[in-house]
């Protein structure tokens, strides 16, 4: 928790007014620690992807894999695999499915990586509406994954996942990475190509896996190189 309000807005590239009006709304993730507001980096960052905000460059700087190159969306995914009619009635029973079928090193401890997701949904919805969730671990090197990978799940049946629009979910995206600075980058790029029509709508069709890949690779040609 070692930044303040001033850190924040930096970072997020908005005047401390907006910060603090996004804490009395409760919409910003902080923390009340002696009498001063803190904030937590990867769950700041995390939180503005998800809303599609853009933030200052300095906010992904890690020295030490800033030579490697980011994923293409399609290289994780295809890491990942599509699965189709995921069983679950409720939420948790659908994100126990979840950590069964992610592809993880051998000795990842399922049963805590199912809790661990239904914890992160409690703490906060990663729904983010038109039916589609984004479920993953809050601390993405949990899993020690080596290489970045997305997972495509479609439920058998919609789901509530609490999500603010109120629609029940039955699109799930859960993203694994081995740093920090890969699983924003991952999240930002699928808000990206959400906004694709061609791409979204094959999601909400539930095309077959080579429909979905094709609008992918086309949609994705409009990201800029990281």
């Amino acid at each position: 928790m070692n930044l303040s309000v001033k850190d924040a807005a930096r970072l997020l590239q908005v005047s401390e007014k907006s910060i603090y009006r996004w804490i009395k709304q409760a919409a910003i993730p902080a923390y009340r620690m002696q009498g001063q507001h803190r904030f937590n980096r990867s769950e700041l960052l995390e939180w503005a992807t998800s809303k599609h905000m853009e933030v200052s460059p300095e906010a992904f700087n890690e020295p030490e894999i800033d030579k490697l190159p980011m994923p293409l969306f399609s290289e994780a995914l295809e890491n990942g695999g599509v699965f189709y009619r995921i069983d679950g009635k409720t939420r948790d029973e659908v994100l126990t499915q979840v950590s069964v079928h992610l592809r993880l090193p051998e000795d990842t401890d399922q049963k805590y990586l199912a809790r661990a997701l239904v914890e992160r949904e409690k703490s906060a919805s990663t729904a983010i509406g038109d039916g589609i969730a984004i479920p993953h671990l809050r601390v993405p090197l949990f899993t020690q994954v080596v290489r970045p990978s997305v997972t495509l799940f479609f439920l058998e049946n919609p789901v509530d996942f609490y999500s603010l629009d109120g629609f029940p979910v039955n699109i799930l995206f859960t993203p694994l990475a081995p740093t920090q600075k890969t699983h924003l980058h991952l999240l930002s790029s699928l808000g990206f190509l959400l906004k694709n029509k061609m791409f979204k709508s094959s999601l909400l069709q539930q095309e077959n896996r080579e429909i979905i890949f094709s609008t992918l690779r086309k949609a994705e040609k409009g990201l800029k190189p990281v």
